[in-house]
């Protein structure tokens, strides 16, 4: 594959803020000499987790909560952000305690995916979490979570289901199958 040099960029200002995102317009100058203005969140520097926690029976734990983009409830793996100071596994962990009472011996690194890297910066690493035990923390949901156990035999149906949407935890389920197939071989 080709490497392109990246466009210079010539002016970088904030058209808007909310108490969660600044929006950038960023003003560039490409090789070969053509400018243009895109606009992107501000990174956060901030980067998150995503787990596709496997119970010894064969089971996947999801977890149903409220997403305010959709204004409904979507069944997802359990994610969320990096703290300061944390790696992306004792995120996972953390993570895991906090959303469905569950930490995990192995937790094994998947991929790291970006969302929109046209528009975002910020990085999500998958992870595939074993040897599930019990142990719960305090999160910061402001509602309990719903934990679903959906047979990983099944997990082509979950993918057909209608609340099971969200583009991240569909690449994560996907990447997860490949990974615990090759590891039974």
């Amino acid at each position: 594959m080709g490497q392109n040099k990246k466009p210079e960029i010539l002016a970088v200002k904030a058209v808007a803020q909310s108490r969660l995102f600044t929006i950038e317009s960023l003003d560039l100058k490409f090789s070969n000499g053509v400018e243009r203005t895109y606009e992107r969140m501000k990174p956060s520097g901030r980067n998150a987790v995503l787990m596709v926690p496997v119970t010894e029976q064969g089971d996947l734990l999801l977890v149903r909560e409220y997403s305010a983009g959709t204004d409904r409830y979507e069944l997802g793996f359990p994610k969320g952000l990096i703290d300061p100071g944390e790696s992306p596994e004792e995120a996972a962990n953390r993570e895991l305690k906090e959303e469905i009472g569950f930490g995990a011996e192995v937790i094994t690194r998947l991929k790291e995916v970006v969302l929109a890297p046209t528009y975002f910066s910020s990085r999500m690493t998958l992870f595939v979490a074993e040897g599930l035990y019990p142990e719960v923390l305090e999160g910061d949901e402001p509602e309990p979570l719903e934990v679903v156990r959906w047979p990983l035999m099944q997990a082509d149906e979950l993918l057909t289901h209608l609340d099971f949407s969200e583009a991240r935890s569909i690449a994560a389920l996907m990447l997860a199958q490949r990974y615990l197939a090759q590891s039974q071989q």
